[in-house]
């Protein structure tokens, strides 16, 4: 947990990026009349800004020192109708603004969500779901907030010095010059402090994730903790985490603190310089004392704007990071893609065959090696041996979840890569030993392996599963909810839904890892009843450990170190005393003793 935080942070040491910073604005490309709408507001806003200042000069000015009532009438008059239209400009920043951001945010995460549907096996892998949970989360939240309050707090700080700067020139440019040589300065001075702030802000996040994560640990694990007498230590971590955190939350506070009189400080500068030669010149009728008054204002009311540019400029780093992050998940590359002339099939009858097949995960420990096999239509094939054998990576083989490093695998004669994915994994029926649900109904789940599915269908389907009437027993029947991930239902009464939903799917190619592992016996007599009827005409996988739902296998596999060790129907390999047999008679042996065991304590009980 920790080290994924780690990774994370590394963010804010990213270097500014522009060909990446460009990559995000080109995502408001759909959208352009927005952003041209925003922007046009808040230009419109900064430039009525700066304008109400200069006409505060003229009431000085013009108005209140010669007391011309008919000029302060007119300026009042002025003043109230473009607080008006300067009202309607800040609502229509403030909108197309909000608006732009959150289309922006769902047009990125979509373009992720369609392309995660493209990737293969492999990606999800080595990829941890808690790094693209965050890509489709927080780090789109911040090229949103790049696109749209990023960039309006860019142009409007940006408008509002140049529209200052031209106000002031046209008062008094010598004034101007003055002020402008102040503005590199204070946004050098901003910079620096708003990207140390927000680098010491980034380590109290880190080190609250860290402690939260020491809580949870000590907190769920106390028994263990107590078990070994590891208090001390577990205190001793705790403070020093603890003191990480202070550490850095004090640095914050105290930068956080001197920001602001660092920066008024230069202002005040540039004001008392103003002060000084506008006084100088209003001795001989250069300059005016609304004139000096709009200047002290114009550099008071620049200092805002030069803040925001800071901060923009420092959380854009991050933005860019998190951008970096998202785009590299946009241009991942299947590694299992469709050949160009790829076809798609109305069926995936046929013979199958793995000739000469090579597969590894990692190049130097091989998974499979020279694996041929050869499977009539509609057989059913049962894949044993010890763990990591190779008898899951026979089927994701066959599912092309993953695809050989050598040799070729043929449907019905033809090489598969010459058909679509959706073509062979859309005739495919697949229960896994631990079944996923998704929220909703029992219905909604079964109905998901054919949405176009009747109710009488989809209960048909349950029946053959054997999850009828478990179901039917239950408040709500088919209606009732699964919770995420079918947390409300027992692990084999999710088996069984998840059983009911590749029925549903009518497959030609069906498999079965492990599928009644989570049953009890008789659900599982039940269960093999009604499968004997689907699997009819059907080719299908069986990976088992419990030995005794395969006997009626045409053909077991006994596979071990990615190879096929040992082949025949269960009679013949009990007979060749190999090691099916020291297996299944050792299973046998350990069911029996367990049965017994039951019948002897229940009888002593009575």
């Amino acid at each position: 947990m920790t080290d994924n935080y780690e990774f994370e942070e590394e963010e804010f040491t990213t270097q500014f990026n522009g060909r990446i910073l460009m990559r995000i604005l080109a995502q408001a490309k759909p959208h352009w009349p927005m952003v041209v709408g925003f922007l046009i507001a808040i230009a419109l806003v900064s430039g009525l800004d700066s304008y109400f200042t200069y006409l505060s000069k003229r009431i000085i000015d013009e108005g209140i020192i010669p007391g011309d009532r008919e000029v302060l009438l007119k300026i009042a008059l002025q003043y109230g109708a473009l607080i008006v239209v300067q009202a309607l400009a800040v609502f229509g920043f403030i909108y197309w603004a909000g608006i732009l951001g959150e289309r922006v945010q769902y047009d990125v995460r979509k373009k992720q969500f369609d392309h995660l549907q493209t990737l293969s096996f492999p990606y999800f892998d080595r990829t941890p779901v808690g790094w693209i949970m965050s890509r489709l989360t927080s780090d789109t939240e911040r090229i949103g907030w790049l696109v749209s309050w990023g960039l309006l707090d860019v142009v409007w700080g940006v408008a509002n010095i140049i529209t200052a700067l031209y106000f002031m020139m046209i008062i008094n440019w010598r004034l101007m010059l003055i002020v402008a040589a102040t503005i590199p300065l204070l946004l050098a001075v901003a910079i620096l402090f708003k990207k140390r702030i927000l680098v010491e802000f980034r380590l109290v996040r880190k080190f609250n994730s860290k402690i939260t994560g020491v809580f949870n640990e000590n907190i769920t694990g106390v028994r263990v903790s107590k078990a070994l007498g590891r208090e001390r230590e577990n205190l001793k971590e705790f403070e020093r985490l603890s003191f990480d955190r202070y550490a850095s939350g004090y640095r914050a506070a105290w930068l956080s603190a001197l920001f602001l009189p660092a920066v008024q400080l230069i202002a005040a500068l540039a004001v008392g310089a103003v002060v000084i030669v506008g006084g100088l010149q209003a001795e001989y009728g250069a300059m005016t004392v609304g004139g000096i008054q709009a200047f002290i204002s114009y550099i008071t009311f620049m200092m805002w704007p030069i803040q925001d540019l800071a901060r923009v400029y420092a959380e854009s780093q991050h933005a860019i990071a998190s951008a970096e992050r998202v785009f590299s998940l946009i241009d991942a590359v299947p590694e299992i893609q469709d050949a160009p002339d790829a076809i798609e099939a109305e069926s995936m009858r046929g013979d199958i065959e793995f000739d000469h097949v090579d597969f590894y995960y990692e190049e130097d420990k091989p998974v499979l090696q020279d694996f041929s096999l050869k499977i009539k239509q509609g057989q059913t094939i049962a894949l044993v041996g010890p763990t990591g054998g190779g008898k899951s990576t026979i089927v994701n083989l066959l599912c092309r979840f993953y695809e050989p490093k050598r040799g070729v695998i043929r449907i019905d004669g033809r090489d598969y890569t010459a058909y679509s994915q959706h073509a062979i994994q859309s005739k495919l029926g697949i229960v896994l030993q631990t079944p996923h649900l998704f929220s909703g109904t029992i219905r909604d789940n079964i109905r998901y392996g054919k949405l176009s599915a009747s109710d009488e269908a989809v209960e048909k389907a349950a029946k053959l599963a054997g999850a009828h009437d478990f179901i039917s027993a239950l408040d709500n029947g088919y209606e009732e909810e699964v919770g995420e991930g079918g947390v409300l239902l027992s692990v084999g009464q999710k088996q069984l839904v998840s059983l009911a939903r590749a029925v549903l799917a009518d497959p030609d190619i069906f498999i079965m890892d492990e599928a009644t592992s989570s049953v009890d016996t008789l659900t599982e007599s039940l269960i093999q009843q009604g499968m004997e009827q689907m699997l009819e005409g059907r080719t299908s996988f069986v990976i088992a450990h419990r030995l005794s739902t395969i006997k009626r296998a045409d053909l077991i596999l006994v596979i071990e170190n990615g190879r096929i060790t040992e082949q025949g129907s269960h009679t013949e390999l009990i007979r060749q005393r190999g090691h099916y047999y020291n297996l299944y008679t050792r299973q046998f042996r350990y069911e029996y003793e367990q049965q017994f065991g039951l019948f002897e304590r229940a009888a002593v009980t009575a």
